[in-house]
């Protein structure tokens, strides 16, 4: 199923292992484990999630190179597109850097104080700039989008959203650059894999992330724009 878009008539256990990356997301749909044959249609109704926009989801996630035309997303509900972020948001937030972190941490035990203190300073900086990210989205990006979503006049508020996204990918790849340069030969093995393994996986989901914004979000706030200018 390389390179194959899938459809709601697939089960949701092969796109799982096709893509296992798609794991991360079911959470922030409201999708438990334990659907055990089901295709991907049956999930979404059963777990209440529109199976066009799931799967427009998933796709961004299975295809590296994936690019809905705009006819696709204009027949796509993209109610859910809002909440699926804020819970991107708060699983980055509140589970995936403070882990990084704890690990960080342990490493930072077993460093010199001057190379612990660059480690720690970076990853704090860069956890500061993340969280004022997505601050700017929740608080500015998103209430303009469900504004115009309802029918309302949007934010007058709204900054320019392209300037509001800046690369957050980036830092991640200083990060293990840091780790990489730095580490001495001696540095317990295990705590080290594990913190390269988790930032490799976040860096990966964060640019799934913002794929989603690119490909999805961008173009939606366009189309809403472009409506409401023309009321």
């Amino acid at each position: 199923m390389k390179d194959k878009l899938f459809t709601r008539d697939n089960k949701l256990s092969d796109l799982i292992m096709a893509r296992p990356v798609v794991l991360e997301m079911l959470p922030r749909m409201g999708i438990s484990l334990g659907f055990g044959d089901k295709t991907i249609g049956q999930v979404c109704q059963q777990s209440n999630v529109d199976p066009d926009f799931f799967l427009l989801i998933c796709n961004v996630y299975h295809v590296d190179k994936y690019d809905p035309t705009p006819s696709e997303l204009n027949d796509i509900n993209m109610t859910q597109l809002v909440p699926y972020l804020v819970q991107s948001h708060k699983y980055y937030l509140e589970k995936r850097l403070p882990h990084i972190s704890q690990h960080l941490g342990l490493i930072a035990e077993q460093l010199s104080q001057p190379v612990a203190a660059v480690l720690l300073r970076f990853y704090e900086q860069y956890t500061n700039e993340i969280t004022q990210h997505f601050r700017i989205e929740e608080e500015l990006v998103f209430p303009h989008i469900a504004a115009l979503q309802a029918g309302r006049r949007g934010s007058k508020r709204m900054v320019k959203y392209k300037e509001a996204h800046n690369n957050i990918n980036n830092k991640l790849d200083d990060l293990l650059q840091i780790l990489f340069k730095y580490l001495p030969a001696n540095t317990g093995g295990d705590e080290t894999m594990d913190v390269v393994h988790d930032i490799l996986q976040l860096s990966l989901d964060l640019r799934k992330h913002t794929l989603i914004e690119e490909k999805i979000l961008f173009p939606l706030v366009r189309t809403l724009e472009k409506n409401e200018n023309a009321r």
